[in-house]
């Protein structure tokens, strides 16, 4: 039989079996797969063929907290489907047993866990893999059901009634929300988060410029309801669907309804906080493109850095310069729109002049990492105007914390400047260049023939330190960085410029909202750079 899987080993971080789960077939013991697992050198790719057994089967392999997932099959399968089987398997133990993911958290509920392998995947046919679904099928027993449990009292009256009946019978047909959704207090919200990723020349002319972005959608709301969501970039709807490249979605959100109207995102949500949507954005967009909405010409960043290599008389200092740019006025209020007032109208916004607002952007968690060549031995003088920065020979990486309230305070410059210390042979070399101790000058301070010579002494002495100082400068220039990258995070600002225009529920398409219900709606934007940009020496 094809695409089955046949059994899920998991093993702990000292390849200890700790679960065991057969579907089908007689697949290879825990015991007997990890030896033939670990004969593999490392690092071993997620899909392994061993062909000495009988019949050959194929493993599948993930790492995640530690923990080691094995999953075997001896029949033709799709590889990436049992890869993301893993990923699920690891996201319904999160939701279920509480992240991180621990062996003794398994050992402790392996009652949870038992039937969360049962429910997502039937006799090795991979089925039910959305929590809320599962939230219905799998029974959790509560602190109260141990303790009554541990004295041997009955936790509840025994029923005949099956569970999955019932949800067949009042729950919708909705794989990724689970039935009879009850909330007292109902609540919409949007996050739009987009990680920065730029290049910058020498010169500071940006290269290449990427925004990865995700909407990430929080739904708590009674019954069934119907929403949409209304995009809209820097220069409205009409080009919308050109800035937002590689679109990709949750299950639950209308294909159709996007591609005849770019921008409008309908959908029933999944009970809870979501993946609704990611995106990727080209801020630097080829001429003849039409701009992409003016994204590439108009590229503002928060931050700018600059760096001078070679500095000193012997070009063994480098200095580092930050830039904080007050691009947080007028302009990012004008970005923020009506997600200003939260996203929507009526409820709880994030909105007006709070610190984090579209209306009043804040910057956050700045950092500057230089990496430095492995012959760096040390830096013996660091300067810094501002923060507080270090270096760690082991990793050889010079970081610059910049404080927040520095930020706050109105602070737009910072500057760092280092003296890089190279390997210790260096010194040797520059006393002995022939390595024969013969680098010494023995002449004799008496002129031998004449005054002639006694003449030329300082004008050779002086053609002596000029070389040395040409040979320190060569030197030193290798040891120079060639690279800086800044981190930061920004709270009300997305460099895309994308905005949730409007958060709607459609009354006439819910169901089980109850009357007169207008739930609390808001949006908040958030930018992070983890080294995101980064700039060429």
């Amino acid at each position: 039989m094809n695409n089955v899987i046949e059994a899920l080993h998991i093993y702990d971080e000292h390849k200890r079996a700790i679960l065991s789960h057969t579907y089908t077939s007689r697949p290879l013991s825990a015991a007997h797969l990890l030896p033939l697992y670990l004969e593999h050198p490392a690092p071993r790719p997620s899909l392994i063929y061993l062909s000495n057994t009988n019949p050959s089967t194929l493993v599948f392999s993930l790492e995640h907290a530690d923990l080691l997932y094995l999953a075997t099959t001896s029949s033709d399968i799709e590889p990436l489907l049992v890869l993301e089987f893993l990923h699920r398997v690891i996201d319904a133990f999160e939701e279920f047993l509480g992240a991180p993911v621990l062996a003794h958290k398994i050992e402790a509920n392996y009652d949870v866990v038992a039937q969360l392998l049962t429910e997502m995947c039937d006799a090795g046919i991979i089925s039910t893999t959305e929590p809320n679904a599962l939230r219905d099928v799998v029974e959790v027993e509560g602190l109260l059901g141990k303790l009554l449990g541990s004295i041997n009292l009955p936790t509840k009256p025994l029923s005949s009634s099956n569970p999955a009946s019932l949800i067949a019978q009042n729950g919708p047909s909705l794989p990724w929300r689970r039935a009879n959704v009850r909330h007292t207090s109902n609540e919409l919200y949007a996050d739009v988060v987009e990680t920065l990723s730029v290049t910058l020349a020498p010169s500071g002319r940006p290269i290449a410029a990427f925004a990865n972005g995700t909407i990430a959608f929080t739904s708590k709301v009674s019954g069934v309801p119907d929403i949409l969501v209304s995009l809209t970039g820097p220069s409205g709807k009409h080009n919308l669907k050109s800035i937002m490249e590689l679109p990709v979605f949750h299950p639950c959100v209308r294909l159709n309804r996007w591609w005849e109207s770019p921008g409008e995102l309908s959908f029933i949500p999944p009970d809870g906080r979501f993946i609704l949507a990611g995106y990727e954005v080209d801020l630097l967009p080829p001429a003849n493109s039409g701009g992409g909405g003016g994204i590439g010409h108009n590229l503002k960043l928060p931050v700018s850095i600059e760096v001078k290599t070679c500095l000193g008389s012997v070009g063994s200092d480098f200095d580092v310069r930050l830039n904080i740019h007050k691009l947080f006025g007028p302009t990012a209020q004008s970005m923020g729109g009506p997600s200003a007032r939260g996203g929507a109208t009526g409820g709880r916004g994030f909105g007006g002049a709070h610190a984090g607002t579209a209306a009043s952007p804040s910057l956050q968690d700045v950092v500057v990492s230089v990496p430095l060549p492995s012959d760096v031995r040390n830096l013996s003088d660091v300067r810094s105007s501002k923060g507080d920065a270090s270096y760690s020979p082991g990793d050889n990486v010079l970081v610059w914390h910049i404080p927040a309230k520095d930020i706050s305070a109105g602070t737009s410059y910072f500057s760092l400047r280092c003296t890089v210390v190279g390997p210790l042979q260096d010194d040797a070399a520059e006393e002995d260049a022939t390595g024969f101790g013969f680098g010494k000058d023995y002449s004799y301070d008496e002129p031998y023939q004449g005054s002639t010579a006694a003449a030329r002494r300082p004008k050779a002495a002086a053609r002596g330190s000029e070389e040395r100082d040409g040979r320190k400068v060569a030197q030193n220039k290798i040891l120079m960085p060639s690279s800086a990258s800044v981190s930061f995070s920004v709270k009300g600002w997305i460099p895309s410029g994308i905005k949730v225009e409007s958060i709607v529920i459609d009354s006439r398409k819910s169901r089980g909202l109850g009357e007169g219900i207008k739930p609390y709606k808001g949006v908040k934007y958030l930018t992070i750079s983890k080294g995101g940009v980064e700039i060429r020496c």
